[in-house]
């Protein structure tokens, strides 16, 4: 059974600690700090890898976590950076962060995406000694890494995909054009999941697809019309197989604008790829009539889109189906232009990418709120990721953090939101006693 969705959590590692550390050898007293820096914790990156088909993997697995950075020592020896950790998935998925909306498109192989960040590692007390400060004896923390939710979407890259009702015959002319072994019956919605096949000609290849059977209202969630409609998205032709003669006695004209209205519906897109009419199951009407409806549709739909007679029964007109499909479909990579995704700057994608990946810009500076309670409450991801910086229970390390504080201007924010010495602030979770002067 195809797998085309799955949620699943990824954090990176954190990075590691510096070193408070001195040097300590014969002879040589005093010998200053020589605290070596952590290592950068392990990044997640999504990997495009050809050799996977869909999403099952992760029906098993939901979880990925990164190495740490290793923490600095001693001698200026810095820590290790933490290990890449690759997570790989099938060409056409779709990956969204759910934290900012951030997406990435994975559609050639080789292509990566960063979809969460190692922390930095802390910096040794060998960076914190100055003519005045000679032994520090602090070290700065080491960051956590990036986490979160991320939802992902196989759309299925095909060149072309049959689109129409339940039971209009798609199954039945993929089996016959292609080697794929679709399930056909005489009811309704038998093919439940997309089914690729490959048609074969003398120098080059088209993946066509079988979408399962659309109803009124599948660009509204009826049924599993979006999942279905999904999966037509980065087809470049679509072939709409209509019954010639439905056995319901619906009228095929009504039932063709029912499919189009649905593909328009759920994407404009859809609505202007190239178009092939499959009039299925032929050989269930009389010639005469079959030839007269072929005459019909074509002037009803114009020289633009070929109208075939065809009968998977018979073997009636595949063989011109199949050379309208090499000829209408172009030669091009599947893969088309650049999607525009969420405003903001860009994100980390690597490989073959010529598509962009966009991310919502990250909030930048900080805030002063009052607590309920009383005293103030400073805000901001920087701000936050400062603090994170210092061990809350070493004084030295909490007079650098103050000094830090007051040269980005914290203090003075504070001072006039109304602050006055011995009111409590909050900094990253944090409560401390600051003297503005």
């Amino acid at each position: 059974m195809l797998s085309d969705r799955a949620r699943i959590h990824v954090q990176a590692g954190r990075g590691g600690d510096g070193c408070t550390s001195f040097r300590r050898e014969a002879h040589v007293p005093k010998g200053g700090p020589d605290g070596g820096d952590g290592g950068h914790g392990g990044d997640v990156v999504l990997v495009c890898d050809d050799s996977l088909r869909d999403l099952q993997l992760f029906r098993r697995k939901a979880h990925f976590k990164a190495p740490k950075g290793g923490h600095g020592q001693g001698a200026l020896r810095h820590g290790a950076a933490g290990e890449e950790l690759e997570i790989r998935v099938p060409p056409g998925t779709t990956a969204t962060l759910e934290a900012d909306g951030t997406r990435h498109d994975l559609l050639a192989p080789g292509q990566r995406a960063r979809v969460a960040r190692g922390g930095a590692g802390g910096r040794g007390n060998k960076h914190f000694a100055t003519p005045t400060r000679q032994a520090p004896r602090f070290a700065e923390r080491g960051l956590p890494g990036e986490e979160g939710w991320i939802e992902l979407h196989l759309k299925l890259l095909a060149d072309a995909g049959l689109v129409g009702l339940p039971n209009a015959g798609k199954s039945s002319l993929l089996a016959r054009l292609t080697r794929a072994q679709p399930k056909v019956a005489g009811y309704p919605f038998t093919t439940l999941e997309p089914v690729l096949g490959t048609i074969d000609a003398d120098e080059r290849q088209l993946i066509l697809a079988d979408i399962p059977g659309l109803i009124e209202g599948a660009s509204e969630g009826a049924g599993l019309g979006h999942d279905f409609l999904a999966h037509v998205e980065r087809t470049r032709l679509l072939v709409h197989v209509l019954d010639v003669a439905p056995l319901d006695a619906s009228d095929p004209a009504q039932n063709y604008a029912t499919i189009e209205r649905e593909l328009a519906a759920h994407d404009a897109r859809l609505a202007a790829l190239p178009r092939i009419l499959a009039l299925s199951k032929a050989d269930l009407v009389a010639p005469a009539q079959a030839a007269a409806a072929v005459e019909e549709w074509r002037e009803r739909l114009g020289p633009e889109v070929p109208v075939v007679r065809t009968s998977s029964a018979t073997g009636e007109g595949l063989d011109e189906l199949r050379r309208a499909l090499l000829e209408r479909v172009p030669v091009a990579p599947a893969a088309g232009a650049p999607e525009v995704l969420v405003a903001g700057e860009v994100a980390d994608v690597e490989g073959l990418a010529e598509h962009r990946v966009f991310r919502p810009a990250a909030e930048r500076g900080f805030r002063v709120e009052p607590r309920p309670g009383g005293g103030f409450r400073v805000v901001g991801a920087g701000i936050d990721r400062l603090v994170m910086r210092y061990d809350p229970d070493n004084e030295e390390a909490m007079a650098h953090l103050e000094r830090r504080l007051k040269a980005i201007g914290v203090l003075a924010a504070l001072e006039q939101a109304g602050f006055a010495p011995g009111d409590d602030v909050e900094i990253g979770g944090v409560e401390f006693e600051l003297d503005p002067s």
